[in-house]
């Protein structure tokens, strides 16, 4: 596949070294070279199999909109931007593109998701739901998008609110913990990632799975199908 990655921070800088390593042919843009998605021209998407953006919040949507109207399938590891999501799937439906989306592509904490939502119905049985989330210092939103899904997870099955407690400390990748919690016991869940690898891997076997397909997916609805 041809891909072009937006964004050469840590994450994106992997993800353009692990998309070589899987055979794909691949180019890279900083952020600082595609300011309101200007670059995203006819030319530089011609022939682009599929797109991965691992920018920020603020630059994210114009990306979509390009890339959308070029009909270039967008695979978007990006969070802090879903006050806009329902807007963006319309974009999608009108202009039958293929957008990919997910707070976390990492295979291990999508299925955490999935145990997760298995064991949020305990909360209807007098226990009390919270999440702590810790990243580095450089993290732009707080809470992380990972902890947001867990916090919508949680409501969404129990009906209850579940407060999320935000860290921001050196270079950590990446940690999430779920407690639950009775007069009797406590249920702990813990997600702690190593490294940035599964991230990657997860936003490339995204962008192989969209490839020839239209609609608007979140990553932990395809996860089963890789």
């Amino acid at each position: 596949m041809k891909i072009l990655v937006l964004g050469r921070g840590k994450t994106g800088a992997l993800v353009a070294e692990i998309a070589k390593e899987r055979q794909h042919e691949v180019r890279s843009l900083a952020s600082q070279d595609n300011q309101d998605g200007r670059a995203l021209t006819p030319a530089t998407l011609k022939d682009v199999d599929a797109v991965i953006d691992f920018t920020t919040p603020h630059a994210v949507i114009a990306n979509i909109i390009r890339c959308v109207e070029a009909g270039v399938p967008l695979v978007v590891g990006t969070t802090g931007w879903y006050q806009h999501i329902e807007k963006v799937r319309e974009l999608v439906s009108e202009r039958n593109g293929a957008l990919l989306y997910g707070s976390n592509f990492s295979i291990g904490m999508n299925f955490f998701f999935k145990a997760v939502q298995a064991v949020a119905p305990i909360l209807k049985h007098n226990y009390r739901g919270s999440i702590v989330e810790r990243h580095h210092v450089h993290k732009k939103d707080k809470p992380s998008g990972t902890a947001v899904t867990l916090q919508r997870i949680l409501e969404s099955v129990s009906g209850e609110k579940v407060e999320v407690a935000s860290v921001r400390e050196g270079e950590t990748v990446g940690m999430h913990l779920v407690m639950l919690d009775s007069a009797h016991d406590t249920i702990l869940f813990t997600h702690d990632a190593k490294s940035r690898v599964g991230f990657a891997e997860g936003a490339i076997r995204g962008a192989e799975w969209i490839k020839g397909k239209a609609g608007f997916y979140e990553f932990p609805e395809i996860v089963d199908q890789l």
